[in-house]
């Protein structure tokens, strides 16, 4: 398979790195040096575009990339109050893209879990939710993607929960704090406190490796495919064996 990469950070040099133990071609890599290449035939010619750029660019890296009919896997996140557009567009067949605020397996999995735990915990109201992220310093946006994600599948579980915030004690908020040290890859723990115990579901990133095969993963399944889609239909395809 043809792959374009736009962005070339550490992400995007993992992700290089996977793709081509994979037997994949990297034809194209993009970053903040030579912008103009996305223009170019070789851009063109690749089957799945993978970006993991910044808030500000995402949602222009998408729009050129659907001009020149290349699929796209995304992993950005803080840009996805336009995400109404890009859904409108790939239903109108004008672009493809997958998106998701974490390619990890793991966390993916974690995900699942998280709903699970809300479900079980709507009957148990002596518990109140809470959530915490830790990232690297590099990281821009705060509550992390992944977080959000977190917050919204306690949200659509658990009746006593409405919105979530990283401000409001208010008791029908489910309050996210976020930190920023080092180099932590990424941390989600979620919460659920009485006055007798603690229960947590904690998910631990060691490296960005888990992340880039996961979006090589998604790529390899997105070629020849149109419209939205997230890493939920990608889960949902290997747990039904395609």
């Amino acid at each position: 398979m043809k792959l374009a990469l736009i962005g070339y950070g550490k992400m995007g040099h993992a992700i290089e790195r996977i793709a081509k133990q994979r037997g994949h071609e990297i034809v194209c890599i993009i970053d903040e040096k030579n912008l103009s290449d996305i223009d170019s035939p070789e851009f063109a010619s690749a089957d799945v575009a993978i970006e993991f750029t910044t808030p500000e660019t995402a949602y222009g890296n998408y729009l050129r990339a659907f001009t020149k009919g290349v699929r796209v896997v995304s992993g950005t996140t803080g840009w996805t109050s336009r995400l109404p557009d890009i859904k409108r567009m790939c239903d109108e067949s004008r672009g493809t893209l997958l998106y998701s605020s974490n390619f990890s397996v793991g966390v993916n999995i974690f995900f699942a879990l998280n709903k699970y735990l809300a479900r079980l915990m709507n009957h148990f109201t002596e518990y109140d939710v809470n959530m915490t992220e830790i990232h690297h310093i590099h990281k821009l946006d705060h509550p992390s993607g992944t977080a959000i994600t977190l917050a919204n599948g306690v949200i659509d579980n658990l009746d006593r929960k409405k919105r979530w915030s990283e401000d409001s004690d208010a008791a029908d908020v489910l309050k996210i704090a976020h930190e920023r040290k080092g180099e932590v890859p990424g941390t989600h723990i979620v919460n659920y406190v009485s006055d007798i115990d603690r229960i947590s579901i904690t998910h631990e990133a060691f490296s960005r490796e888990g992340f880039a095969l996961g979006a090589v993963v998604a790529a390899e399944w997105l070629k020849g495919k149109n419209g939205f889609f997230s890493m939920d239909d990608v889960m949902g395809a290997i747990l039904a064996g395609e």
